[in-house]
């Protein structure tokens, strides 16, 4: 009899669980809850490493010997003389924000300021020691950004960002 009961009892639960709706009746469907996702507009292809070559990144840079430590799909970076020394990086940024990356640097204690590259707008922030720049640029939806990191025991006879805005040139010369 207990069984009975139970069976009974659930029943009733589920069909009171199911008999609880919208409540007005009307139909929803037509009105989408969320507004639909924006599709990015995607921007010029920037190639690999920028459509900069290893020697043109060494030579505008000013870095010497240099090696490439990484390279994939969206992003390169070279250093000269081993870890922790000068380093050189780009990186593409396929539907994503911009000012999202400008406010990143601004939490780092980065000043951006805005800048034009070719008829293109973007930003560049130098650190207050001068020792590192981010660069970016607008590509529609998308951006690109070339930064520099001088490390701190090499002797600075410019600023990294207009070394990086000389990569950055040729960047956007070179779009496709």
């Amino acid at each position: 009899m207990r069984i009975t009961s139970a069976i009974v009892m659930g029943t009733a639960f589920a069909l009171l669980l199911a008999a609880c709706g919208s409540g007005d009746g009307s139909d929803d469907t037509a009105t989408p809850l969320r507004p639909p996702p924006k599709v990015a507009t995607l921007g010029p292809f920037v190639g690999e490493c920028g459509h900069v070559t290893d020697d043109e990144v060494r030579d505008l840079a000013g870095l010497g010997q240099i090696s490439q430590a990484l390279k994939n799909s969206v992003s390169c970076n070279w250093q000269s003389a081993g870890a922790g020394s000068t380093s050189v990086t780009f990186a593409s940024y396929r539907g994503s924000p911009i000012a999202r990356e400008k406010a990143w640097v601004t939490t780092q204690g980065r000043n951006p300021e805005t800048i034009d590259v070719g008829g293109r707008v973007g930003f560049q922030a130098l650190e207050p020691t001068g020792e590192v720049c981010d660069l970016a640029v607008q590509l529609d939806d998308d951006f690109f950004e070339w930064s520099m990191a001088f490390d701190r025991f090499t002797t600075r006879d410019s600023n990294p960002c207009d070394r990086v805005r000389k990569l950055a040139e040729l960047t956007v010369q070179r779009l496709q």
